[in-house]
């Protein structure tokens, strides 16, 4: 199949902006729990819809008393926090365009956002970020106020504004139109200097509003519940901006957690208890690896393992059933599943939070099979897809048919096309409309509404998409073999003791690859197998963890012709970092950058 298209279910406005929700919802429903915000002392609490109603329009007068205008650019720096949401209503309330930027950011990141945007005024989270801004400033003329979070710039700014009255602000709230700027979200920059993409309010009405209407049941844990969730994705990334978007439009309420990693973020899941959660593979891998080293460490590996079986089968067999290809998991299989619910999975679903038995995926592959392991776990985990330039998701797996291993059918107003060569092409409401001072660019990748994502991949006959790689990152051998490196990477990345994996092999005589480890992982590793600690240039010797890799290698080979395998390895003492520049912080491979800075550890891969 070529093409699929899922026609809208919801007719966007007319008229009217991002934040008239908010007004409305006050106005409407004002005691509805809206948000939940964390304070200093670890607690969450409660605020109504007319409570962040106040809270965004006192925000608002205090931006426009200190000059913030309609169509001004202001940069937020910060991990995601209670006030960033704040500040993007408040700024959209007076039709101001937030630009978000990754608090890991360089001091030249920076700079190239603020003056390729053109932005007068900053938002930071802390002094870091303030010194980091202050380090360019010079350079950027344009910039005029900085605030800071840590230091109450929401109590300043609200103090500063208590004497403009409320009609200068709806005043410029009436003046937005849905063809209005939103934002400009910079892309994360693996090929190259970062492209400022232009979403409009109606890029974000028509991606999140055909969201909550396809998936509005899913977010709640039983009928008529509260739904809710907890925020972990940056909301410098277009995945979390179009999350907070559609929990505000769609009442669901929100919290937010500012850390991406599962020691922070597991107690928080257990505290908020979400109906559903929204992240990336990365956060599921490490839910996984860790139940399973706790049961490797309660001497219950094995039992561990049979539950996995189980929960892989009965998934299959319940998707199976959904698409009328089978009756569903048999009798002995639900017994089989009902006890390893009690003894595996309620734990599983426990660690949360304990009312979650939905989830969204999206930014990278997630494995087949360990989305069939949370599904028979009864986490259902519908996986997505999409670009900054299609305002996040452009295809997720609808929830009456989920499809494991795919990326689902187009979003409601979707449609996906796959061009001869394997591209995949998007049209519809949430395409962007182009490149900020970069009309090379748009012309290159927007074509008559048409956006061509540079990804390749296939639509089955069911119209369900697989993204199969990139078409800047096909590998082409010396011998002329094409080879697309991600499958072949997510599979022994799928090892648990990997933490990240690149092919290489371009007009190489062979595909090799270099792999880093994962510190947790290889901690439990060496303690199950009574081994000393050892330093990472020891580790990386070990002939048992080589082995151990190799495994992994020769598993994902088995899926790919004998050209296209993987010869030869090596195991590296650290992992690729944001900081060295060697991923982005959406976690992608800047493979020139990891390329170039390991070129004496890849040559040694063809002259052993």
């Amino acid at each position: 199949m070529r093409e699929f298209t899922v026609p809208a279910v919801v007719t966007e406005p007319e008229v009217g902006g991002l934040a008239d929700c908010v007004f409305q919802h006050a106005e409407t429903d004002p005691d509805r729990v809206a948000l939940a915000r964390k304070g200093a002392d670890g607690q969450w609490r409660d605020v109504t819809a007319g409570a962040f109603r106040d809270q965004v329009l006192a925000l608002a007068k205090g931006l426009l008393s200190q000059g913030v205008r309609f169509g001004d650019r202001v940069a937020i720096m910060s991990r995601t926090r209670y006030e960033w949401t704040l500040f993007d209503f408040a700024l959209w309330t007076i039709g101001a365009q937030p630009v978000p930027i990754y608090p890991t950011s360089s001091a030249e990141q920076v700079y190239w956002m603020l003056h390729d945007a053109n932005v007068s005024a900053a938002v930071v989270e802390h002094e870091d970020h303030a010194m980091t801004i202050g380090s360019v400033v010079g350079r950027l003329p344009a910039l005029k106020q900085l605030w800071q979070m840590d230091s109450d710039a929401e109590g300043a700014l609200t103090a500063a504004g208590a004497h403009i009255d409320d009609d200068v602000v709806l005043r410029h709230r009436l003046a937005i139109t849905p063809d209005s700027i939103a934002t400009i979200i910079y892309t994360s920059g693996t090929t190259g200097r970062p492209k400022g993409c232009v979403l409009t309010h109606a890029n974000f009405m028509a991606e999140t509003d055909n969201i909550v209407a396809k998936y509005e049941p899913v977010f709640h844990s039983r009928p008529g519940d509260e739904a809710s969730t907890l925020l972990f994705l940056p909301l410098a990334h277009v995945f979390g901006r179009m999350v907070e978007v559609a929990t505000v439009r769609g009442r669901v309420k929100l919290g937010h957690q500012p850390n991406l990693n599962a020691t922070a973020l597991l107690p928080d899941l257990k505290a908020f208890r979400p109906t559903f959660i929204l992240a990336v593979p990365y956060i599921f891998e490490r839910v996984f690896g860790a139940a399973r080293r706790k049961a490797e460490l309660d001497g219950k590996e094995g039992p561990f393992d049979r539950a996995v079986e189980v929960a892989v089968r009965y998934a299959e067999a319940t998707e199976r059933r959904a698409f009328g290809r089978g009756p569903g998991p048999g009798a002995s299989l639900r017994l089989q599943h009902q006890f390893f619910d009690k003894m595996v999975f309620s734990k599983l679903r426990a660690a949360l939070g304990g009312r979650c038995v939905h989830a969204m995926s999206g930014g990278s592959a997630m494995e087949r099979r360990l989305g069939l392991f949370f599904d028979g776990a009864g986490v259902r985990i519908f996986e997505g897809y999409g670009l900054t330039e299609t305002t996040a998701a452009a295809t997720a797996n609808p929830p009456e048919q989920t499809r494991f291993g795919t990326v689902g059918r187009p979003i409601p107003g979707t449609t996906i096309h796959v061009a001869p060569d394997g591209e995949v092409w998007v049209h519809g409401g949430q395409v962007f409309g182009g490149y900020l001072n970069n009309p090379q660019a748009t012309s290159g990748s927007l074509h008559g509404g048409w956006f061509s994502t540079g990804d390749l991949g296939h639509l089955d006959e069911d119209g369900y998409l697989t993204i199969t790689g990139r078409k800047k990152e096909v590998l082409v051998t010396s011998g002329g073999k094409t080879v697309s490196p991600v499958a072949l990477e997510d599979r022994v990345r799928a090892h648990p003791l990997v933490a990240q994996c690149i092919v290489v092999g371009n007009d190489r005589p062979y595909v090799s690859a270099l792999v880093t480890l994962d510190p947790e992982a290889v901690d439990h590793w060496l303690s199950m197998r009574r081994k000393p600690s050892m330093g990472a240039s020891e580790l990386v010797r070990d002939p048992d963890l080589e082995t151990e890799i190799r495994r992994a290698v020769v598993s994902a080979n088995t899926q790919v012709s004998k050209a296209e395998s993987i010869r030869t390895f090596r195991i590296l003492a650290s992992q690729f970092t944001e900081e060295e520049g060697l991923i982005t912080p959406s976690l992608k491979l800047k493979r020139n950058a990891i390329e170039k800075a390991y070129a004496v550890e890849i040559e040694a891969l063809y002259h052993a």
